[in-house]
């Protein structure tokens, strides 16, 4: 095998060995810093160019590796069809050899520039995807401190509700315990019974905040009997 068809089986088992690497189940720290050593690093972008380069060479070798296939296909077809008789060996030893080479030849670069393809489109897609799981747990994280925030800010507002409705019942509990004189002008007319459907709805009221706050507050603490 001469020294460009040698390179180029090189290159083919590089880009084997790179496409098993890219394709590994790798923990994903360990694929994001390796994609964005591969997708930002000067050293590798230089390697890349002269890839392409190569590549180039290759196709020029893969075209013209094609046409001695073809040529060497049609001079043996050729020779069993217009051969009388019994056929010299050497020559047919030799016709075989090169076409075995020439599809040897057109099989090593036709790989090497698909595998070139399958392992760029590859590298792209696993790329995209990183950049994809990336941006999800960007919106991950501030979906969650936005719903910590406004979660915080309903805790606060039903601690202030509780602290009025605190407020009310204390307040309840200063008319029960006022002058004599004013709690029987209460026993007097509807008077007692406004104030008494106005404690019950009180305590109700305050019930079912500090329900609320505790269900809030991952607080399962019975309210009634504090």
């Amino acid at each position: 095998m001469t020294v460009y068809y040698t390179l180029t089986f090189m290159l083919l088992a590089a880009e084997m060995v790179t496409f098993c690497v890219l394709v590994a189940p790798l923990p994903h720290i360990v694929r994001k810093k390796l994609f964005h050593f591969l997708s930002e690093s000067p050293i590798i972008a230089k390697v890349a160019y002269g890839i392409k380069i190569a590549f180039i060479f290759i196709a020029i070798l893969f075209v013209d590796a094609v046409q001695r296939m073809w040529r060497v296909t049609a001079e043996a077809d050729l020779a069993k069809s217009s051969g009388t008789g019994a056929q010299d060996v050497r020559a047919e030893t030799n016709m075989a050899a090169r076409k075995f080479y020439a599809q040897r030849n057109t099989y090593l670069t036709g790989f090497c520039l698909f595998l070139s393809l399958v392992l760029t489109r590859t590298f792209y897609i696993l790329l995209d995807l990183i950049h994809t799981q990336e941006e999800y747990a960007k919106l991950k994280n501030e979906a969650g401190k936005a719903q910590k925030g406004d979660q915080a800010k309903q805790i606060e507002d039903l601690r202030k509700q509780l602290a009025a409705a605190e407020e009310k019942v204390k307040d309840y509990g200063a008319l029960r315990l006022m002058s004599p004189s004013f709690a029987r002008l209460l026993t007097f007319g509807p008077s007692q019974d406004i104030v008494k459907k106005q404690a019950q709805q009180n305590a109700k009221e305050y019930d079912r905040l500090a329900t609320e706050f505790n269900a809030k507050t991952g607080n399962m603490s019975d309210k009634r009997k504090d």
